[in-house]
């Protein structure tokens, strides 16, 4: 047998096949940015539809209650389903919705059996996708951490860890009274009136002991927030230890569950090394989402004027709002 060496050989030179690898490199640098880009459309998709539910469950809570869900007593209380619904509910506006999110099991998991306190503490533990941004965090319970409070509420036990959410409800255009009614005496006297002044002269549409009518919200519902995106200290997304995202969703009036606006103080990016405990904000890179008191969801600019903002959480100012600037 005769073996023909003049045959030409079929392969790749070293050359060449660096030249290949450097053509794919280019390729799947310029795929990548597309392909993130098109993931976090999806994400920020997700995250409106999340106010969305929280719209509609708000607006269904408002058609059996008679009004917006109340924001509770105050960081040491949680939800209580023997409680109802209004100003002698313990929880704040996240616990209040359950009901309206498919989630009454949930709202009534303490009467579940004889140990009250421990199933109340196991709520605070569960987590609801609903109330979480898929670009910020995973939804699940977080570590609990605080800097020397303690880390149960008067009406639950002590956990190792939280729900948290994302989503803050419209408190108005001054943060005031951030105790709340923190005295464990309020379950034995059936909470007599606190502040009422302040309650009279808040502007918002959940906070401390409210019960916001449909008829309170005089600058019209398409025209006042309900509730949106809260912004974060990004170095601290789930550790607990930023000071306004540090207790369970189902807390009563604080920080950690309503937010404010100021024509000074805009809502932001959320940012590593900064903290700021009263103002909305988000994780996306374009702006952040808020949920009007009509349920329709917007997409706002963090460059949107600070008068606008400002009056967009006031339900009651009688101003003219330009919502050109969505």
């Amino acid at each position: 047998m005769r073996h023909n060496s003049s045959l030409p050989r079929h392969a790749f030179t070293l050359v060449e096949l660096l030249v290949v690898i450097a053509i794919i490199g280019i390729l799947v640098g310029l795929l990548l940015p597309a392909v993130q880009s098109a993931r976090e459309a999806a994400r920020r998709l997700q995250c409106q539809n999340h106010l969305k539910q929280i719209g509609l469950a708000s607006l269904n809570h408002l058609a059996s209650q008679g009004h917006y869900p109340s924001n509770g007593w105050g960081w040491a209380w949680v939800g209580d389903p023997e409680r109802a619904f209004g100003k002698n509910q313990p929880g704040g506006w996240i616990y209040n919705v359950l009901p309206y999110t498919e989630q009454q099991n949930l709202h009534d998991l303490p009467l579940a059996g004889s140990d009250k306190r421990a199933l109340t503490a196991q709520m605070t533990q569960t987590p609801v996708p609903t109330f979480n941004c898929p670009t910020r965090r995973q939804s699940k319970a977080f570590t609990a951490f605080y800097s020397g409070n303690p880390k149960n509420a008067f009406n639950a036990n002590d956990t190792p860890s939280h729900a948290r959410s994302c989503y803050a409800i419209n408190g108005g255009t001054e943060p005031q009274n951030f105790t709340g009614v923190n005295d464990p005496s309020a379950y034995d006297n059936d909470l007599p009136s606190v502040n009422p002044l302040w309650r009279d002269t808040a502007t918002g549409i959940s906070f401390l002991r409210s019960e916001i009518k449909k008829a309170h919200v005089k600058d019209g519902s398409s025209n006042t927030y309900l509730a949106g995106e809260k912004y974060i200290n990004a170095d601290h997304y789930t550790d607990g230890q930023d000071g306004a995202d540090n207790t369970s969703m189902y807390q009563g009036h604080d920080w950690d569950v309503m937010r404010w606006g100021s024509p000074s103080n805009l809502p932001k990016q959320d940012r590593h090394g900064s903290t700021a405990w009263n103002i909305f904000g988000s994780a996306h890179s374009n702006g952040f989402n808020m949920v009007m008191c009509d349920g329709s969801v917007h997409s706002i600019n963090y460059s949107i004027d600070g008068n606008t903002h400002y009056r967009l959480c006031n339900r009651s100012d009688h101003q003219p709002v330009d919502l050109s600037g969505f």
